[in-house]
């Protein structure tokens, strides 16, 4: 359990540089977007402000992990000093690339891990924007999915068929925990949309 804990910790603290960088993003993008939403008689709420924040964060923070050549590449420039080791480096290419479905026999850590980093993605996209089904989930997950898998072998890291598996159906899970909760709490989920004088709308 400590393990896994100090395992969490680092990956919290190599998404730091994102996290920032998402929160100024964020930022800078406010006001535009009130303008733009103000100009089609459309409000958007604190929850889905919040909502939408936790987003980018979450993004910015998932950059970091999934899109530089290591994770903590990029934390350890922004403190003054390189790290030695960039993942896959000098490796040949048939030695970073895996196929063949659940043959590598990942830890127990890493199944779940795969999973739940990107849980939130599916959660996320179906409690902020109406028309999110299943069938778009799973297209939206396997496809960002398959495009991060394809950079890391550009950046010197591995591409592996079962980081998409397990990255698409943690989109999909996070899809039906949403699910799950419109129907226990509808209210609370239509908090997170635009809205009309009280009329929930598409934005």
């Amino acid at each position: 359990m400590v393990y896994f804990l100090i395992r969490v910790l680092r990956y919290l603290e190599w998404m730091l540089p994102g996290l920032a960088a998402a929160l100024g993003l964020f930022l800078g993008l406010l006001p535009g977007r009130r303008r733009r939403l103000a100009a089609r008689g459309l409000r958007s709420g604190v929850a889905r402000e919040a909502g939408l924040l936790v987003l980018f964060l979450f993004s910015g923070g998932m950059a970091v992990l999934t899109l530089c050549p290591w994770p903590d590449w990029l934390w350890a420039g922004l403190q003054g000093y390189w790290t030695p080791y960039f993942g896959g480096t000098g490796l040949p290419l048939a030695h970073r690339v895996n196929l063949i479905p659940f043959s590598q026999g990942d830890s127990l850590f890493n199944i779940i891990g795969n999973v739940v980093m990107f849980l939130p993605f599916g959660f996320l996209a179906a409690l902020l924007w109406r028309g999110w089904s299943w069938r778009r989930a799973l297209g939206t997950g396997f496809g960002i999915t398959a495009c991060v898998e394809c950079w890391q072998i550009l950046v010197g890291r591995f591409f592996d068929i079962d980081d998409i598996i397990l990255n698409t159906l943690g989109v999909l899970c996070g899809f039906f925990l949403w699910r799950g909760l419109r129907r226990v709490a509808p209210g609370f989920t239509e908090k997170f949309h635009v809205d009309l004088s009280g009329e929930n709308i598409h934005e």
